[in-house]
Order: C-alpha cells, then sequence, then structure tokens
C-alpha cells in the first residue's frame, strides 16, 4: 500500500472516529467517513496491548499486505482499520478472510 493512500495525521483519526460510523468483528474495528480526497484513504491502528513494538510493527506490516489485496483504492470512503488482541491468535490467512468480509460489509 503506498503511502499517499495512508491517514497519518492524529487529527484525520480522531475525525474519522467521532463520526462514530463503524463495522466490528472479533479481530478489527473499521471506522469509516465518505472520502476527502481523489482516493480513497486507510489508516491503520495498532494498541500497546497487542505487544511491544517489534510485534506492533510486524502486524502493521501484515495488515498492509491483506489490504493490497482487498481494499479498493477507488472506493467511496476514508476508513481507520484498529487491531483488536485476537488478531494474533489467528492466522494469517484467517485474519485476512475476516478483514475482506468486514470490507465487504462496508460495501453494502
Amino acid at each position: 500500500m503506498k503511502k499517499k493512500y495512508r491517514i497519518r495525521k492524529n487529527e484525520e483519526f480522531q475525525a474519522i472516529i467521532k463520526r462514530k460510523r463503524f463495522y466490528a468483528s472479533s479481530t478489527f474495528v473499521l471506522y469509516v467517513v465518505p472520502k476527502k480526497e481523489k482516493s480513497a484513504r486507510i489508516g491503520l491502528s495498532v494498541s500497546k496491548k497487542i505487544g511491544n513494538a517489534v510485534v506492533r510493527n510486524k502486524v502493521k506490516r501484515q495488515l498492509r499486505m491483506q489490504l493490497q489485496d482487498c481494499f479498493n483504492i477507488h472506493g467511496d470512503f476514508d476508513a481507520i482499520i484498529i487491531v483488536r488482541k485476537r488478531y494474533l491468535q489467528d492466522s494469517f490467512e484467517v485474519n485476512k478472510k475476516d478483514l475482506e468480509t468486514l470490507l465487504k460489509k462496508v460495501r453494502i
């Protein structure tokens, strides 16, 4: 996932979360808002509860790879993905499938 498709500023994170439109699964919480830019953007949030910096960075790398396959850049929303602790218990493929079903809910 290219950097221009990421949300990085704290103000943008807070503005999207304040809208309180979200979808949840056992592994992720997905906050969405109609997009502001030409292309859809996404922000990733991994809490310190997940683990130390090495574990959090690994989770973010895996999540970016999962999003490359299933996130539509030309979609009609900006999103924030918050990772829950359950992510570490499941495999990469199970987490990817969970993310795909969550993104399908948003498109409906």
